[in-house]
C-alpha cells in the first residue's frame, strides 16, 4: 500500500510539472543579487534595444537618453528600455514599470531593481539616482 501511494504520488508531481510547463521554458534561477549597491558612475546602466547594448541616463526630469559609445546622447523617443529577460521597462507617473508582453500590460518593477544584459543589477531610488550591483555568479 504504500509503495502505491508514493508510486502515485510521483505520478501525481510529474503530471503536474507537464501541465505547469508544455509549451513554455523551464523557470530559471535567477542569479543571486550581491547587496552591496553603489551609485552609478555619471548615473549610466546600460540596457538592450533591438538585441543591442546601449548605455542609459536620466536627465533632471526623469527623461530617457541613450548612446552607443557613452560620448554621444540622444532622447529615447519611446522613454523605454529592455532588461536581460526582453521585458520592456519605463518610468510612467513617477513609477518604474515593466511590460513582458512588448507593451500590452504595465506592472511596477518590485524595490525598482531589474537586470542589464552583462549580468549587472540596477535600481533607482526615490530621487532617481541609479544604484548598480554585480552578480556573484
Amino acid at each position: 500500500m504504500k509503495k502505491l501511494f508514493l508510486l502515485m504520488t510521483c505520478v501525481c508531481l510529474s503530471v503536474t510539472h507537464l501541465h505547469v510547463y508544455a509549451g513554455k521554458p523551464a523557470p530559471v534561477l535567477r542569479h543571486y543579487i550581491a547587496e552591496e549597491w553603489t551609485k552609478a558612475k555619471d548615473g549610466v546602466w546600460e540596457g538592450v534595444k533591438d538585441k543591442k547594448t546601449y548605455w542609459y541616463k536620466l536627465d533632471k526630469d526623469a527623461k530617457l537618453w541613450w548612446s552607443a559609445n557613452g560620448k554621444k546622447w540622444a532622447a529615447v523617443d519611446d522613454g523605454m528600455w529592455a532588461d536581460a529577460d526582453g521585458k520592456w521597462l519605463k518610468i510612467v507617473d513617477g513609477k518604474l514599470m515593466w511590460s513582458a508582453d512588448n507593451g500590452g500590460s504595465w506592472a511596477e518593477v518590485p524595490d525598482w531593481k531589474w537586470e542589464g544584459p552583462k549580468g549587472h543589477w540596477y535600481k533607482f531610488d526615490k530621487d532617481w539616482s541609479v544604484w548598480v550591483a554585480r552578480s556573484d555568479s
